[in-house]
């Protein structure tokens, strides 16, 4: 017997590493456009709407909180270089089984819940594109194409049942084509800025420079409420960045150069959103009601009028937000895949297509949790579906970046051998703000069914948890254990 174990950990210690290909360029990058992702399309219009032309102040704060959270994670990652992240340094911190199940799940949520507000935003978009291009009144008058929230609805879940089929197919991630993804997304936000520096400049814009110093409080909250919650609005579009962790193993000397990539990533985006706001404050009037195609698309349609941009633009905004929503459910499904194989979760949801070899029930689990969301926050809740989806995405990864600051402080005590070292007040400061933000005073009234969306999810998990514990109880196994480092793996 001890032969044989010795034979499978000599096995497993003979596997080849992952192939160290990405360098401070590629890196950067891929994490410059993880964080881009669906996040500056969806919330700039309601972060307007909450405190007028300042809604870059948001940004740049929620860069603040960001950043602080991300000098952790670079203290972490390069002391354990394992693609295993937040649930990793849960579960080095305090060694229990129970709570770094619940981080893992937290950050399983936070795909399927960016996954379905990106499903929304490319419904949106599409929807609004095809009216462009095929309508009576505005295209080719081939046919009306409805935008209404009934269709978009249809769409988003359309949308869903694509990412499925795509994600059972199986899908090989490539850095490069990462790089593709990621110009597109950055082309379309240049057009947006573009088109706000030349409006301005010809004097055709409708709103005004000066007001982005203008603060409106139309929920009557006071200046500090009024930015706190815009700031946790604008927190889902400063997301991303921790994803690159899981890229540490593929990551050429990343004691070396994930530090300064990291930060420099988080900068890059900060920047270029702040200047999307300055773009949209510059075209349109504060009051401009966009609907629910998103607010950067009018940018396009009032600042260029002349010219064909706004019938391309929706097509680009689609193409790069879709990749976002199939990372997210590519990486949920096999998470949950993960943990039924290691019997934390029911072993059913292990299941593998004999065909594909994809964990064709996770991914049911997964696409179901995001249609059932869509459905449910689309017609029971009378809230907008985006503002409510993204902002649960928020409120769990606020959650999981508050518990990996605590890891943080409590890992420091150990000897182990550090290449990238945060100051003490860093992390506390950060484990601070995240917890401020994660309590009802950053959010409106309209906002707390954000708390109910997470609350329902984790409460999936930990029934999953208890039914499964219960089983392997009954069948003599052990109970439930996490294993984060081959969580990835598996």
């Amino acid at each position: 017997m001890a032969d044989v174990a010795r034979e499978q950990v000599d096995a497993r210690t003979k596997e080849p590493e992952l192939k160290r290909v990405l360098g401070p360029g590629l890196l950067l990058l891929f994490i410059v456009g993880d964080i881009l992702g669906a996040g500056v399309y969806a919330v700039t219009g309601d972060m307007i709407e909450n405190v007028g032309g300042i809604a870059w102040v948001p940004f740049v704060l929620a860069f603040v909180v960001a950043t602080l959270t991300a000098f952790s994670y670079l203290e972490l990652v390069t002391k354990y270089p394992q693609a295993a992240g937040a649930a990793l340094y849960t579960h080095k911190a305090f060694g229990i089984h129970f709570a770094t199940f619940i981080v893992a799940f937290a950050v399983i949520c936070s795909g399927i819940t960016s996954a379905a507000t990106s499903s929304n935003v490319v419904a949106g978009n599409l929807l609004a594109g095809l009216h462009e291009t095929f309508s009576d009144a505005d295209g080719l008058g081939w046919f009306d194409v409805p935008t209404g929230s009934t269709s978009q609805l249809v769409v988003a879940l359309l949308f869903m049942g694509f990412l499925a089929a795509i994600n059972l197919r199986g899908v090989g991630e490539s850095v490069k084509f990462n790089v593709v993804l990621t110009a597109i997304e950055m082309a379309a936000l240049a057009i947006v800025i573009v088109i706000g520096f030349v409006a301005v400049g010809q004097g055709s814009a409708e709103g005004d420079i000066g007001n982005l110093v203008v603060f409106e409080d139309q929920n009557a909250k006071g200046a500090f409420i009024a930015v706190t919650i815009a700031t946790t609005i604008a927190f889902f579009a400063m997301v991303g960045f921790e994803d690159s962790v899981n890229m540490v193993e593929e990551t050429k000397e990343p004691q070396k150069i994930f530090p300064k990539t990291m930060l420099s990533g988080l900068a890059v985006a900060c920047l270029i959103y702040v200047l999307v706001v300055v773009a949209v404050i510059a075209v349109l009037p504060l009051n401009y009601d966009s609907g629910s195609e998103g607010i950067l698309l009018h940018v396009v349609r009032t600042g260029a009028p002349g010219l064909p941009i706004d019938e391309i633009f929706p097509y680009m905004t689609v193409f790069a937000v879709a990749n976002t929503a199939l990372i997210n459910m590519l990486m949920a499904s096999r998470c949950i895949y993960g943990l039924a194989r290691q019997n934390v979760l029911p072993a059913g949801l292990g299941a593998v297509l004999p065909g594909r070899r994809s964990p064709w029930a996770a991914i049911a689990f997964t696409t179901a949790m995001a249609v059932g969301l869509i459905v449910v926050v689309n017609r029971l809740s009378g809230n907008s579906v985006v503002s409510a989806l993204s902002g649960t995405t928020g409120l769990l990864l606020l959650g999981v970046f508050s518990v990996v600051n605590v890891a943080c402080l409590v890992l420091k005590q150990r000897a182990d051998k550090t290449f990238f070292r945060a100051p003490v007040w860093i992390p506390v400061t950060g484990a601070a703000l995240c917890l401020f933000l994660v309590g009802p005073w950053a959010r409106t009234d309209a906002q707390m069914i954000q708390y109910k969306i997470a609350g329902a999810m984790l409460l999936i998990g930990v029934v999953l948890w208890v039914v499964t514990y219960a089983v392997n109880r009954a069948t003599g196994q052990k109970p439930p254990r996490v294993d984060p480092e081959r969580l990835e793996a598996d």
